[in-house]
């Protein structure tokens, strides 16, 4: 493995990302900004660290990182610094299916997506006066649940559209489900056309999580706007007897995203972000089509990949024993792009 150097960008997962890597016995490299560099100087399993000025400079330094053989594992960063079309000029080996991010990063696509697998999602409304209140308006591309807006009723409504408006924001209107928050952490291999659930979280968000804690008396009258902004996770676990369908939604994923997007469809880390109602309906509000920072909680696997491995599993090391079997069985083509 040491021919091979698995690379990312010094931000969001970075360090399990190359935790793992250096778990399955690989060299590892870190691009990021001089303000980043103490941090990530701690850690023994960083093999090298190239400085940038910002990440959009990225692109400059691909002849550098191919003659170093190496692999880029994108997260959450990549898109934000990069942009979409930056991701996709990259042309050193990627770890998943570019093409995905044009799913992923449109609300309509992915809205799509998850209803050509026939699971349930929240109503989205494009005739205003069909809304049923309390609704949610989601931002294309907001990054940790920073710009989402909670709505009660028409007035809130008409006022939070102008809002969007005069900001030339493209958002969409979807139905506030009321129910347990749970983010299911899937991994999809191509190389063994398996699913495995590698762990579960909740976020907490500010301030919803903290006027949440107040009685309702004391909520009364509070002119807080609601924030979704995402500032910690938290670990959670399952009813045994939702799992089936748990892993049920993660398949038809996969299935319709190769019938969609193309025959490599979605693969490698995925999240499934839902609602759990009282009658223990799932509602998918979201997914993301990279490793997530919640996966971050699992760095000696949770109980799900210790049922699977019997040994430390995290996400990051999950990805790269991907690459490491891929190498082994020449099919490094298969997983990256």
């Amino acid at each position: 493995m040491k021919k091979y150097t698995i690379a990312t960008l010094g931000s969001h997962s970075a360090l399990q990302i190359l935790k793992g890597a250096k778990d399955e016995g690989f060299e590892t490299l870190l691009i990021t900004t001089s303000d980043r560099e103490s941090l990530y100087q701690r850690f023994p399993f960083i093999d090298e660290i190239i400085i940038i000025k910002n990440f959009q400079e990225f692109p400059s330094l691909e002849k550098k990182l191919l003659k170093k053989n190496c692999i880029i594992i994108p997260h959450g960063s990549f898109v934000a610094y990069l942009g979409l079309e930056g991701n996709k000029k990259i042309h050193i080996p990627y770890f998943g299916n570019k093409n995905v991010l044009d799913w992923e990063s449109n609300r309509m696509k992915q809205h799509q997506w998850l209803e050509e697998a026939l699971i349930n999602v929240p109503e989205q409304y494009h005739n205003l006066n069909e809304v049923e209140f309390p609704v949610i308006l989601k931002l294309y591309g907001a990054t940790g649940g920073k710009g989402y807006l909670y709505v009660k009723d028409r007035k809130d409504l008409k006022k939070s559209i102008q809002q969007l408006t005069k900001k030339n924001e493209k958002f969409i209107i979807q139905k506030y489900i009321i129910g347990v928050p749970m983010y299911l952490q899937f991994f999809y291999s191509p190389l063994n056309n398996e699913v495995e659930l590698i762990g579960i979280d909740r976020r907490y968000e500010t301030n919803v999580d903290s006027i949440g804690r107040l009685p309702l008396t004391h909520q009364r009258g509070l002119t807080i706007e609601p924030s979704f902004v995402v500032v910690g996770n938290g670990p959670l676990m399952l009813r045994e007897s939702m799992l089936p369908e748990a892993y049920s939604m993660a398949e038809k994923t996969v299935a319709a995203s190769k019938k969609l997007i193309d025959k490599k469809g979605l693969y490698g880390p995925f999240c499934l972000e839902t609602i759990i109602t009282p009658d223990q309906k799932f509602y998918v509000i979201e997914i993301s089509t990279r490793i997530v920072a919640g996966t971050f909680l699992f760095q000696h696997g949770s109980p799900y990949t210790w049922l699977m491995y019997d040994e430390h599993m995290s996400m990051g090391r999950r990805i790269a024993r991907e690459i490491k079997l891929a190498i082994k069985q020449q099919k490094l083509d298969v997983v990256t792009d």
